[in-house]
């Protein structure tokens, strides 16, 4: 019989706070509320209680709470001790509890690893707890709430109960091959696979939600001198690239992650873009950076092209910077006209930004895969394409077999400990 021992964290922010919430999961959790508080409460009350250590010792008056398993966050005897948040405070209540046999303090995530051991949530939405405790915009929040909220789950049970139903039916055919009256398949059998594997297909196109963490990329690009420093810090809201008239002062590509109007981005100040032969004399620094910049061109989402009308990349968008100089030359093609040291146009710019990346982006609410549940659902999309061109019943319930394989590794039903220390090893302890 194995030994389930039972953690213990601060599951609340550091302290200091005005409540610290320790959490308390395993089968020894309605021994620890007996031994701090006395007693253990009426399940899912908060009540008044005062916490003693083990020498009878006051260490707070705290709200606790008891839940019972299963039918608890993790699926397990759960307790919580609503604690004053000083440091003082919380540490006396750990230690108490860490004299206590049979409790140990919990490693990073272990709180949700064991939900998802007992059943209390699948794969998909744990990786969407994960997420939503590292979002930092809006679209981030909704994204991963969706996928928390079990939106992706309830999907790919939907699709897997498709597959099944479809593997019914080849296993109808095949009980009856070696019967005088064969069965064949469903006319619109074929049909059926089609319209799964294009279904998901249309999921497989979406934007990714790696885009979300990452941000709409944006670089500005041009030659020296054309106000992409300037603009970049006006962009940024920081003076994060330094500004000069004097050619060259960007050596380097400047990358700052902002978030506007709810959307990530990520903004790219780069080198200014002129012809430098390499040679005795030659900026040997300079000529690196000019290199960057023309990679950097290469990874953009956008590039707002501050140079010359109609020399930028394809698809960039030109821009009129330094409006407010005396000399200025306007662009004929110029989508935006503007100052970033007035801020003439600024607000234009930012508000067709959030627009375009929006469209690029994961919607907001939207299911959004990540890299892992990209791939799992690719297999079951290829097994369903390949399905869908055999005829002989017994390759195509293979290839069924694959797309349900394929369902389960992407909910968690099928996984290895290897992924799963990856995963709730990013979890912060308390989680």
């Amino acid at each position: 019989m194995s030994f389930t021992p039972t953690i213990f964290a601060l599951s609340s922010g550091a302290p200091p706070a005005g409540v610290g919430v320790i959490r308390v999961s395993g089968p020894q959790a309605g021994a620890a509320l007996q031994a701090l508080a006395g007693r253990v409460p009426a399940q899912r009350r908060a009540s008044l209680a005062k916490l003693r250590d083990g020498t009878g010792a006051l260490l707070d008056e705290a709200l606790v709470l008891w839940f019972p398993g299963p039918n608890s966050a993790t699926g397990e005897d759960l307790a919580e001790f609503h604690c004053h948040g000083g440091r003082a405070v919380i540490a006396a209540v750990e230690a108490a509890l860490a004299a206590l046999p049979g409790l140990r303090r919990a490693e990073p995530g272990e709180f949700t690893r064991r939900a998802f051991a007992n059943g209390c949530i699948d794969l998909a939405e744990a990786e969407g707890l994960g997420d939503l405790l590292a979002a930092e915009t809006e679209l981030q929040r909704a994204a991963a709430l969706a996928n928390l909220g079990g939106a992706l789950s309830r999907q790919v049970e939907s699709w897997r109960e498709r597959v099944l139903v479809l593997s019914a039916e080849v296993e109808g055919v095949l009980d009856f091959s070696d019967e005088e009256d064969s069965a064949d398949l469903p006319e619109c059998f074929t049909w059926n696979i089609g319209a799964l594997a294009m279904e998901i297909d249309q999921w497989l196109t979406r934007p990714r939600s790696e885009r979300l963490g990452e941000g709409f990329r944006v670089v500005l690009a041009g030659p020296p001198n054309a106000g992409k420093s300037t603009l970049f810090n006006a962009l940024v809201d920081s003076e994060a690239a330094i500004t000069s008239p004097i050619a060259g002062t960007t050596r380097d590509v400047i990358e700052r992650s902002v978030a506007i109007a709810g959307v990530p981005f990520t903004f790219v100040d780069t080198a200014g873009l002129r012809e430098v032969e390499l040679g005795a004399g030659t900026d040997q620094i300079e000529a690196i950076g000019i290199d960057r910049a023309k990679h950097e061109l290469l990874r953009a989402d956008l590039v707002l092209w501050l140079g010359a009308e109609g020399e930028g990349p394809d698809g960039a968008w030109e821009v009129a910077a330094q409006a407010d100089r005396a000399g200025f030359v306007p662009k004929d093609a110029a989508l935006f006209t503007l100052s970033a040291t007035t801020g003439e146009g600024l607000s234009n710019l930012k508000t067709a930004l959030v627009a375009t990346a929006r469209e690029a982006l994961p919607k907001p609410g939207e299911t959004a895969l990540n890299a892992r549940q990209h791939a799992r659902l690719s297999e079951a999309g290829e097994a369903l394409a390949a399905a869908k061109h055999l005829a002989d019943p017994l390759l195509v319930a293979e290839e069924l077999r694959r797309a349900r394989v394929a369902f389960d590794r992407l909910i968690g039903r099928a996984t290895t400990e290897d992924m799963l220390d990856t995963l709730f090893g990013r979890f912060c302890i308390g989680k």
